[in-house]
């Protein structure tokens, strides 16, 4: 490979890896998905909380103002701030 294209990101032998899958986690008929959000000082906790009514899936995204250093360390979070909200507002959660 050229030095030019060394500096200027040519391509690399090893591919990259694809970001890993979250976990649905079901919750009292509920499902939970993390979705930490990458940000400059690490991850903000968010998760996509759903849940099969009339047919139709009822969707909410929660999103928090605190963040983790860590990816593991955020799902986590997530999973438990989303498992409170559903235990404090249930069905409400969908307006």
């Amino acid at each position: 490979m050229s030095l030019l294209k060394r500096l200027f990101g040519g391509s690399s032998s090893a591919p990259k890896s694809a970001p890993k899958e979250a976990e649905t986690i079901e919750y009292e008929g509920f499902r939970i998905t993390p979705e930490p959000d990458k940000q400059p000082g690490g991850y903000r906790i968010g998760a996509r909380i759903e849940k099969d009514e009339g047919g139709e899936t009822l969707i909410h995204h929660m999103i928090r103002a605190d963040t983790c250093n860590s990816l593991d360390e955020a799902s986590a979070l997530s999973v438990a701030k989303a498992r409170q909200m559903i235990d404090q507002m249930g069905e409400a959660l969908f307006g």
